[in-house]
């Protein structure tokens, strides 16, 4: 897989998310955050950190941080699949 198609996959999952109900659009600026931190970060518990500061800061809604390492794991199952599809 390659990083478009990882980005991609991404992007679709955290739509779907969508953990404040707004639209799979109402989220464009926190998605593209948390897949440039899913380019640096390789463990599921920093990337939910972030994924929880990212969208408490746009929305000023603490997102509980269980719900948040759920989302982080299934994103670095998507990146490590692209790893290992190379």
């Amino acid at each position: 897989m390659e990083t478009i198609e990882m980005n991609r996959k991404a992007v679709y999952l955290l739509e779907e998310w969508d953990p404040f109900n707004v639209g799979r659009e109402g989220y464009v600026t926190e998605i593209a955050d948390v897949v440039a931190e899913l380019h640096q970060l390789d463990h599921p518990t920093d990337l939910a950190k972030r994924i929880q500061e990212i969208y408490e800061h746009s929305y000023e809604i603490w997102i509980p941080f269980e719900k948040c390492v759920q989302i982080s794991y299934k994103l670095i199952a998507i990146k490590y699949e692209a790893k290992c599809i190379v």
